[in-house]
């Protein structure tokens, strides 16, 4: 992206190209609207979500109603982020973690679900062309 580009022009498109999402969950994450609104795009568009839960546990996690957002909106982010919850992920503390093996572990697995769904994309093209 460049200075000037629109964001939602720019990350809508690209999430919705994506193959697989990585979502950053720190204890401020429910505060944004940007946050919340790519989530709930990776999670409509049935995007495969690796959540990674920095400094919070899932059940810390709650979308609020500070008047910026409509019902639909916020209701939409609550169903995303209890999907997100309910997902498998990494957890990392800041405090006493390693940054170099989190690192390591959180590639390792972005590189696994992508394999995985690339051996899945190539048996479905294979059973296509039978």
């Amino acid at each position: 992206m460049q200075p000037g580009d629109r964001l939602y022009e720019k990350i809508n498109p690209a999430i919705r190209n994506c193959k697989i999402g990585v979502a950053v969950f720190s204890p401020n994450y429910c505060d944004s609207h940007f946050c919340l609104h790519e989530l709930a795009l990776l999670m409509e568009s049935k995007k495969r979500v690796i959540p990674i839960f920095c400094d919070v546990k899932p059940s810390q996690l709650r979308v609020m109603d500070y008047g910026t957002s409509s019902a639909k909106e916020l209701q939409r982010f609550s169903w995303a982020l209890e999907e997100a919850k309910h997902t498998v992920g990494l957890t990392f503390d800041t405090l006493t973690g390693d940054w170099s093996q989190f690192l390591n572990t959180a590639t390792d697995a972005v590189i696994k679900n992508l394999a995985e769904l690339e051996a899945g994309n190539s048996s479905k093209n294979c059973a296509a062309s039978s």
